[in-house]
């Protein structure tokens, strides 16, 4: 799969790297510096290589948006039309000194992002766990019992890449239904901050659902 990078920093930076190592062609764009975006393609290796965020986007079959909401606008006029793009989505609609969603409870970020994009397919996706434990489940991703990942959207094709991507990255996919579940899961995520960077055990934290009941 093509996947490309839009926002190359600990949370696009990583989860570029471990796509390219699970067999991915992947772009990353979209950071401080070109040399960090170097840095990441040579340390990814496989196929990976640092472009502007309209390479990211030219062919690319996925591509992940990970900035901060006050750049969501600036990354998606460099990345260009977006037509059938499928884009999954970490960005939290968060205020400038991340204290705080500016959108929640009758919309989302990603109903937001989807009206900035309306020919593209929005998946929202990532946005629920911290960047530090990616790479630990990634390592442990042929364990018989895997972390959950929940992930929301409106089209079902689109919805079937996101679950692969997070597969590839050793999560179980959780389909929490169409996109407007965004506004639960958005204000989840400050749920797993607050345990992940306010609590004593650090932030290499991840959740799972189990069902009982049924056979």
């Amino acid at each position: 799969m093509r996947v490309g990078i839009l926002g190359s920093g600990l949370m696009g930076g990583k989860l570029g790297t471990i796509w390219t190592r699970a067999g991915h062609d992947v772009v990353f764009s979209y950071a401080r510096s070109e040399q960090k975006l170097k840095r990441l393609a040579r340390e990814a290796k496989g196929s990976a290589r640092a472009g502007t965020p309209s390479d990211a986007a030219r062919e690319a079959d996925a591509l992940l948006l990970a900035v901060h909401w006050s750049r969501v606008d600036d990354v998606l006029k460099q990345a260009g039309d977006m037509s059938g793009k499928v884009i999954v989505t970490c960005s939290l609609p968060m205020n400038a000194n991340d204290s705080d969603l500016v959108i929640a409870h009758t919309s989302s970020g990603a109903e937001a992002l989807a009206k900035k994009v309306p020919k593209a397919r929005v998946v929202q996706a990532f946005n629920t766990v911290p960047s530090e434990v990616l790479f630990g489940v990634f390592a442990s991703r042929r364990r018989a019992t895997k972390p959950s990942l929940v992930y929301c959207g409106d089209d079902a094709k689109a919805k079937k890449i996101a679950a692969q991507l997070i597969r590839d990255v050793g999560f179980d996919p959780v389909d929490a239904g169409p996109l407007r579940i965004a506004r639960y899961t958005e204000p989840f995520t400050l749920l797993i901050a607050q345990l992940a960077y306010e609590g004593d055990e650090g932030p290499e934290l991840a959740y799972r659902f189990e069902r009982f009941g049924k056979k």
